[in-house]
């Protein structure tokens, strides 16, 4: 096995509901409870443009349902749960996600985005991730394959983003910034130092100052992700960009890739 101790933790977890708050199911796969929610994890691949090569896996939680792609668990619970609740939840699917990512790597060399939902900023009042590490570091899972996303800010919280920022850093993430223009991403590359510059793909109108940020953020040697590429449409936008563009950005979106419970690829190789 790759990760001895997470296959050892794994083999300890009951697989029943109601005995505890993390269970594995008949088909190995984790499941969590918050309040009355079961959850689970569902990975988003995350791809270089130009080639649709997989660099990454992003870990999202959703219900339980028969289908891989349940309702949003964040969705149902942002307006309801409290900061210290909400913190609770945030670091649930964190290692939620990191149990179900992991068990499935012994052949898969992607990194695993995962997001850290806004309440978390200003609510944790000190060190962010070490809790976060603490836990890696007791499964013996490697923290170089982890990319935090941080949720958009505005200007007035610029302090606090580069407070969090700097405690990642510190605690050894990687960690992406989501902007909303061209020019608070190029702001934010001699500011935070971001590993990766999360935009949103459905707003690319101008493209000459999208390649400026491709471009800059590549030179700070860090990459440019486009989520929600949703359309076809999104997607020529986003080659036209790219073919203007001396460095080349990340892709994800529906109109490439499905959330799903299995990692890409896996279920053709375990049928081969």
């Amino acid at each position: 096995m790759r990760y001895p101790i997470l296959n050892q933790y794994l083999a300890g977890l009951v697989q029943r509901a109601d005995a505890s708050s993390l269970w594995l199911d008949a088909s190995g796969r984790a499941h969590g409870r918050f309040f009355n929610c079961t959850m689970t994890s569902v990975f988003q691949p995350v791809r270089i443009l130009d080639s649709g090569s997989l660099v990454a896996c992003e870990g999202l939680a959703r219900g339980i349902s028969s289908e891989d792609e349940g309702l949003s668990l964040w969705r149902l619970l942002e307006h309801a749960a409290s900061d210290d609740e909400s913190i609770e939840l945030d670091r649930l699917c964190r290692m939620l996600h990191a149990i179900n990512f992991f068990r499935q790597t012994e052949h898969f060399e992607a990194d695993l985005h995962l997001n850290v939902h806004g309440r978390l900023l200003s609510a944790v009042s000190s060190n962010h991730g070490f809790a976060f590490r603490r836990i890696l570091e007791a499964l013996e899972l490697p923290l170089d394959r982890i990319v935090l996303q941080l949720p958009a800010t505005v200007p007035q919280q610029t302090w606090l983003l580069n407070y969090v920022a700097d405690n990642y850093r510190r605690n050894g993430f990687r960690f992406a910034v989501t902007v909303s223009s061209v020019e608070e991403g190029l702001a934010l590359i001699d500011r935070v130092r971001p590993d990766i510059v999360r935009f949103d793909a459905r707003a690319t109108r101008d493209g000459e100052g999208l390649v400026k940020l491709v471009d800059g953020v590549g030179a700070a040697g860090g990459r440019v992700l486009f989520h929600h590429a949703e359309r076809p449409e999104a997607l020529s936008a986003l080659r036209t960009i790219a073919d203007s563009a001396a460095h080349v950005p990340l892709v994800q979106g529906y109109a490439l890739d499905q959330p799903r419970a299995q990692l890409p690829g896996l279920a053709a190789r375990a049928a081969a």
